[in-house]
């Protein structure tokens, strides 16, 4: 654990810095700082906070809403700090490399696809296929009926 309490420091130290230097050379602009800095800082929490959950609550966004708000804060906070406008083109990649990885198989409404409880999906299936067998035997006993009227 303190390993890990270092590890932390070490980076927000690193990210200090980054943005320290950044805001020094103001020709650098959004650049390949920025871009390390959300990786090193903001996405590594937000793994870290992935790795806590089971891979089949990635697609529960109750399970996810709070993580994925703090990488957006997150990314939007390192901008301030960096004087970056945000949203931008490196923060628009970087969401979608998220998404590619942690969300790409989730529906768009965020729930899992599958199929609904058999006490639901039974009469779906059962109603259909009663009523054709009704409907043939109907057709058959007429069809014999109206045999001998002519």
């Amino acid at each position: 654990m303190g390993s890990q309490t270092g590890s932390a420091l070490q980076k927000q130290t690193l990210l200090w810095f980054i943005i320290a230097v950044s805001q020094c050379v103001s020709a650098l602009g959004c650049g390949p700082h920025y871009e390390y800095a959300i990786e090193e800082f903001c996405l590594a929490k937000f793994r870290l906070d992935m790795q806590e959950l089971d891979q089949r609550q990635w697609c529960s966004w109750e399970d996810t809403v709070e993580f994925y708000g703090e990488l957006t804060n997150c990314t939007y906070l390192v901008a301030l700090k960096m004087d970056c406008f945000w949203p931008n083109r490196l923060v628009d990649e970087f969401f979608i490399q998220v998404h590619r990885h942690y969300f790409q198989d989730c529906s768009l409404s965020g729930r899992l696809l599958r199929d609904p409880p058999n006490r639901i999906l039974g009469p779906f299936i059962v109603v259909p296929i009663l009523v054709t067998l009704l409907m043939t035997a109907l057709v058959v006993w007429r069809s014999k009926r109206s045999e001998g009227i002519v």
